[in-house]
């Protein structure tokens, strides 16, 4: 059997819930080859139980329901960060990894400002890391910009020995700090986590190179998450280009819950290969570095997996820049990996992502809300015939369904 037909077998058996309804949708499916707009029954797959409800390999997924209810805080932390606790949020990562075990360890960060990196390795316990105040009083932040070499990374990272050899970060920085390219590309990131069952609450993460530079190309990650079960909750991340990344390896499913989220940029700011779903967030488009046809998603899903990116319930909105002029996009695949191949049907990542029943506010191209994708420049294109399917991957896999607002259609 193939692998999409498989995995919607095993969503069939999985539990769905129905939420509340919103406002009257304008979306009337098929919508059109520039904007295809899903049917009841085709939008009945995309729900977070499908979305969230597989692990193990792309070819070989196992049912596996993940449905994380809200991030608890505890009245007692095990560790503190600010005035008599731990000096960063490094130094408590640090120490969470080396105190081991299996049990959930909570990681408490009182207002103010952290300036410099956060890279939690693989192998920590399961980690909360909350802040203690409003989400904009804790703001961790650092600026780093992806076109410095390796060594001038290393250098902006690492100018006190923030990291040595031994620290369990170690292996995470020398990853970037020996690479033999010609930039540190997704290396620039503040915080960069590859540990399972990681929980972020209320932190505001920013990368700050912000508009200090030109609309190019400046990759500026706030925050990346590389593992498994990743639960982000009530946070907001700040940055320009690539402001988030939900990352995942190119043979393993890697599931990230967003809710209650506000996520800021101007280029390609969610992006990657998890299979994610954003729930109750804002997605800001600015136009303060880039006034004209910035985009939010980047998806770049495995071509054979039929869940990427699912937004429901959500806002996603646009500054006064692009309201007066309407050129922002929802958003295009990312073909990851074929700059010198082009799009290869079947082997390229085939971006997935479905909006729907979420506000879409001014600003957006409404005729073509989906750009050219991200590396390769391949047109968009999409089936509205008949029993399409939506996995076709010799078309985009980028969807709305019952979405409202003035940029809805």
């Amino acid at each position: 059997m193939h692998i999409v037909s498989a995995v919607a077998a095993l969503a069939l058996a999985l539990p769905t819930a129905a939420g509340p309804p919103g406002p009257e949708p304008r979306q009337v499916p098929p919508g059109t080859t520039a904007r295809p707009i899903l049917s009841a029954g085709e939008a009945a797959a995309f729900v977070p139980e499908n979305h969230l409800g597989f692990s193990g390999t792309y070819t070989d997924p196992v049912a596996d329901p993940w449905r994380p209810p809200p991030i608890r805080t505890p009245h007692r932390p095990d560790l503190v960060v600010g005035p008599h606790g731990f000096a960063d949020v490094q130094d408590a990562v640090d120490a969470a990894y080396r105190d081991g075990g299996t049990a959930r360890r909570w990681i408490a960060v009182r207002p103010g400002t952290y300036t410099g990196t956060v890279f939690i390795p693989a192998g920590t316990p399961p980690l909360t890391v909350y802040g203690t105040g409003r989400a904009r009083d804790v703001r961790l932040e650092f600026t780093i910009d992806a076109t410095v070499t390796p060594a001038q990374w290393a250098a902006l990272v690492n100018p006190d020995g923030r990291y040595a050899e031994g620290d369990p970060a170690w292996p995470m920085y020398q990853s970037c700090a020996t690479k033999t390219s010609a930039t540190a590309g997704l290396c620039a990131t503040v915080v960069w986590a590859q540990s399972t069952d990681l929980q972020l609450k209320n932190l505001t993460i920013t990368n700050t190179l912000l508009d200090t530079v030109d609309r190019g190309t400046h990759q500026a990650l706030a925050l990346r998450t590389d593992a498994d079960r990743t639960q982000l909750e009530g946070l907001r991340l700040i940055s320009r280009q690539d402001t988030l990344l939900a990352n995942a390896d190119d043979t393993r499913i890697a599931r990230v819950s967003v809710r209650d989220t506000y996520v800021e940029g101007d280029t390609d700011f969610v992006f990657g290969r998890a299979a994610a779903v954003f729930t109750g967030c804002t997605f800001r488009l600015v136009s303060s570095r880039k006034s004209s046809g910035g985009v939010i998603f980047a998806p770049s899903t495995h071509p054979g997996y039929p869940y990427g990116f699912l937004v429901t319930r959500s806002r996603i909105v646009a500054d006064e820049g692009y309201v007066a002029a309407p050129t922002g996009r929802l958003g295009r695949a990312w073909d990851q990996g074929a700059s010198a191949t082009g799009y290869l049907p079947g082997i390229t990542p085939n971006g997935q992502l479905v909006i729907r029943d979420s506000h879409l506010g001014a600003g957006f191209d409404i005729l073509a809300p989906w750009a050219p994708a991200a590396t390769t420049a391949r047109p968009f294109s999409a089936p509205i015939e008949p029993g399409r399917s939506l996995s076709d991957v010799h078309h985009n896999r980028l969807w709305e369904y019952a979405n409202h607002g003035p940029s809805a259609g």
